[in-house]
């Protein structure tokens, strides 16, 4: 036990940080729309210091909620995979986080309120997605181009998004698409909680490989003797 405590301990970081604070990057987009609405104008350093403020005050809810919640590191557990999903959606929800698919439309939002036109618009959902590392394993995507492509066939020009007509059509399209397929708006938060678990598994799973990689890294430097234990074995509230 002595050469598991010593090696998390020196990888504290390895549950905060990749289980708490890889979301760190939308705090920065929620602290600046509340701010958007301030007459007041912030010079650098104050700016900075509410930042540093309101993300420390964000990381302390979130641990307080870890410190609270015991955690089995075992990817491979279904159950181990929905209580981590659980326990991370209640820390986003006190901590004020975006969850996954928040952070895409937040994404979406951004990138895509400039782009006059529908096929470049499509395109930059197609990469949106592949940077997120997201899978288009129903084949959308190629029946939305295709879809578009009917469109602009029949418009004889390139469809724009302020074509409310043209428009009209090609979310017609789409919505014959998603019966096809079995998509239905009212199932969203069951795709949203899908989506949920996926992450909760791989970051179970990237939380696994470092406990390992820790621990074997301390029992080559001053634990030689001593075998390496299964993270499942670990509460990780010892280690935070």
């Amino acid at each position: 036990m002595a050469f598991s405590l010593r090696a998390l301990s020196k990888s504290r970081q390895l549950y905060a940080n990749r289980a708490i604070l890889q979301q760190e990057h939308a705090v920065p987009f929620r602290f600046f729309a509340k701010e958007a609405g301030r007459p007041t104008v912030l010079k650098g350093d104050e700016m900075l210091k509410n930042i540093f403020l309101e993300v420390k005050k964000k990381f302390d809810t979130a641990m307080e909620v870890l410190r609270a919640e015991k955690i089995t590191i075992d990817p491979e557990d279904p159950a181990a995979v929905t209580h981590y999903a659980k326990v991370m959606k209640t820390v986003r929800e006190k901590a004020d986080l975006f969850s996954e698919s928040q952070r895409i439309q937040y994404t979406i939002q951004t990138k895509t309120q400039d782009i006059p036109d529908a096929r470049t618009y499509l395109l930059t959902l197609k990469e949106i997605r592949i940077k997120r590392g997201l899978t288009d394993e129903l084949g959308a995507e190629a029946m939305m181009m295709d879809a578009l492509e009917k469109v602009e066939k029949d418009l004889k020009k390139p469809l724009m998004r302020n074509d409310k007509k043209g428009m009209a059509v090609l979310l017609a399209e789409f919505d014959k698409i998603n019966k096809k397929l079995g998509i239905r708006k009212e199932d969203l938060p069951k795709y949203e909680e899908q989506l949920e678990l996926k992450i909760a598994k791989a970051q179970l799973e990237e939380l696994h490989k470092e406990c390992y990689e820790a621990m074997d890294t301390q029992k080559k430097e001053e634990f030689k003797d001593e075998d390496v234990i299964e993270p499942k074995s670990l509460d990780i509230r010892n280690f935070i």
